[in-house]
């Protein structure tokens, strides 16, 4: 889990705010409410050609909505579809994410579109207050305008829910509002994705989904005790993170050591973004529920262009150092792992690793197995590993949980063994990294 601020930190930067606010006036407060944010204006005299203009933009914006996953976060477990309240724990606190359907009381049904860009592209609210970035204006502010329209326009044609969510609960100074200010000042550049003109369009395309509308930067690039991305510098980083407020890594996208696509045919990328299954890999965990609530819905023109971009990115990472020697007692560690494997394991996945094609994925040469740190492989044996359903997949092969089966100790051993076998070559497991990694299980 990402490591938090010292407090020392946050009165240094508290100190520097107040500096700014009375010397230079950078006029970094939330803002009164915008004068020219009026509710939508009632239309009449509607044309035929105007009706189907609209529900045109309101189909496209389902489609963008679906990419950029909103449904996803802005639905508690068993709630109305985007209703909001649902809990994102955080290192600063929980937040509760808000009712987006088009309610007057409780949602957004007295916003407009300038409302809605404003709190895309600006990361502020319809009364100018900063948002936190729980929310990822900071990676929606790629999208373009028209594209904000279209998915407003879906979001207002929604069916209105009539529900008050409670506030977030966010910790001291994190709540301290010119504090989110200063930081929003340093670390957030408003801009929409602009082309690069030596690349195809196809590229473009790829890259503005994957930076803007997909938002993948929001979990795949590391972040400081602050919670800003490392290393960004207004431009684009994929080199795998903590996933923040989670027992989840989520792996470089520019490492072939980790979930790099460099060396992948392109329908292989489109595979795995479309369906959470490939000949070479498959997705669990939170990738899981991205490709279930969101990217099964690409177009085939659309994946194919994340996956043009994601081949193209940069080796960023060199190999990982060769693990140490392994004494008297990680052999006893081993082979006791070994008969774990045994009797647990190698039904579905081989005597050596070797699984089932497109049912049971091998262990043997898997990158998701030798990754350091092992928490994604850890977690899948405490609570399974879960392919999404989808379209392409409808019913996928799981793996049951181990979390009530297996002790701490035989987890780490089991998986020791699994990280050291059939060529295989990365670190023991430790009974703590286990025993971390159960934290959040329900």
């Amino acid at each position: 889990m990402m490591k938090r601020g010292s407090l020392a930190v946050i009165l240094t930067l508290v100190t520097v705010l107040a500096i700014l606010l009375v010397l230079a006036g950078l006029g970094l407060s939330p803002g009164p409410a915008d004068s020219t944010s009026m509710p939508p204006e009632e239309k009449t005299g509607t044309t035929a050609a105007d009706s189907g203009s609209l529900r045109l933009r309101q189909e496209r914006g389902r489609y963008l909505a679906q990419l950029a996953n909103c449904m996803g976060c802005h639905t508690a477990q068993g709630g109305q579809p985007y209703a909001g309240g649902k809990e994102l724990p955080t290192p600063f606190g929980t937040f509760i994410t808000s009712n987006i359907t088009p309610d007057k009381q409780t949602g957004i049904g007295n916003w407009n579109e300038q409302d809605f860009w404003k709190a895309l592209h600006e990361g502020k609210s319809r009364d100018g207050r900063p948002l936190y970035p729980a929310f990822p204006y900071t990676e929606y502010t790629k999208i373009s305008r028209e594209d904000s329209d279209a998915i407003f326009s879906h979001l207002q044609s929604l069916a209105p829910v009539a529900q008050e969510n409670p506030s977030g609960r966010i910790q001291f100074p994190y709540n301290f509002q010119p504090l989110l200010s200063l930081w929003r000042f340093i670390y957030f550049k408003p801009g929409v994705y602009q082309a690069d003109s030596g690349q195809s369009g196809e590229w473009n395309r790829g890259a503005y989904l994957v930076q803007g509308l997909g938002h993948c930067s929001a979990c795949h690039a590391e972040r400081n005790p602050l919670g800003a991305v490392v290393g960004a510098a207004g431009g684009e980083t994929l080199g795998g993170g903590q996933i923040m407020g989670s027992n989840w890594y989520a792996p470089s996208l520019t490492s072939s050591f980790e979930a790099g696509s460099a060396g992948w045919p392109l329908d292989e990328i489109a595979r795995l973004l479309t369906t959470g299954v490939s000949l070479k890999a498959a997705t669990s965990g939170p990738m899981a529920d991205v490709v279930r609530q969101s990217l099964q819905h690409l177009t085939a023109e659309d994946a194919r262009a994340m996956a043009v971009y994601l081949k193209s990115l940069p080796e960023s990472a060199q190999p990982p150092p060769p693990p140490q020697a392994i004494n008297e007692q990680g052999r006893a560690w081993l082979e006791r792992g070994s008969a774990i494997y045994e009797k647990h394991c190698k039904d579905c996945h081989g005597s050596s690793g070797e699984g089932a094609p497109g049912i049971y994925p091998p262990l043997a040469g898997n990158r998701g197995v030798v990754m350091t740190p092992p928490v994604n492989a850890i977690r899948s044996i405490l609570i399974g590993g879960y392919p999404p359903s989808t379209s392409g997949n409808p019913k996928p092969y799981g793996m049951p949980p181990f979390a009530q089966v297996l002790r701490d100790d035989e987890v780490a051993m089991v998986l020791s063994y699994i990280r050291t076998a059939w060529g295989n070559a990365a670190s023991l497991v430790t009974r703590d990294q286990v025993d971390k990694s159960r934290v959040g299980l329900h």
